[in-house]
């Protein structure tokens, strides 16, 4: 009996490698749009109910603080799955810049936590300590993403620090519960910005670098 199955020609052998290839890159590639969308959702809806809640009667104002916190917690979750699943088979610079950069986050908010708990304890009005977690964030949030667009090279990701952190400024300027309307729209709304520009400049084929948190 023949055997049927055929040697593949060199046309073919060369379109299965790319095929091949072309997976292999789509699984690796890190994708800023959709970390940048998860944590601008969150940011949004979260912070735009607790604003809500804080000035009427509308929304109870336990509701926007469970609501951000289920949306913050999901959201670290995917970051954290999405991370461990795009590093799977990268090895080299490239995967230990991208490691010591995602703890930078870890050991950055940990510490703003700790740090924030303190003052808090000092007897500061409902008012201050709006404004001291808002804007602390906010800016702790934007100098990372300074230092992630000059660490991958990325002007879109550095220019969202810039906008972070004017948010951060304007957020304390306004004065509470302003604050938490600057957090929905300019620290929300500037990352979904970024997730929309990353997805544009995708589909027009222009290389996007970097890495967002």
């Amino acid at each position: 009996m023949e055997d049927e199955s055929e040697p593949m020609s060199a046309e073919e052998s060369l379109a299965l490698i790319a095929r091949q290839s072309e997976q292999v890159r789509r699984e690796l590639r890190f994708d800023p749009a959709r970390l940048l969308f998860v944590w601008g959702v969150a940011w949004f809806v979260g912070w735009g109910l607790v604003y809500v809640a804080t000035v009427g009667s509308v929304v109870p104002g336990w509701v926007g603080g469970l609501v951000v916190s289920v949306l913050f917690v999901a959201a670290i979750g995917y970051s954290a799955y999405y991370g461990t699943r795009r590093n799977r088979g990268i090895r080299g610079p490239s995967r230990t810049a991208g490691g010591m950069y995602g703890w930078s986050w870890c050991v950055g908010y940990l510490a703003l936590v700790a740090i924030n708990v303190k003052i808090g304890k000092l007897g500061l009005s409902e008012e201050s300590t709006s404004l001291l977690w808002t804007g602390s964030c906010l800016l702790l949030t934007g100098v990372l993403y300074l230092a992630g667009g000059a660490i991958f090279q990325d002007r879109l990701q550095y220019g969202l620090g810039v906008w972070i952190i004017l948010a951060a400024v304007a957020g304390v300027l306004v004065g509470y519960p302003a604050n938490f309307l600057v957090l929905a729209l300019g620290g929300g709304g500037g990352l979904l910005a970024a997730a929309v520009t990353y997805l544009v400049l995708a589909r027009r084929g222009q290389r996007v670098r970097g890495r967002a948190v």
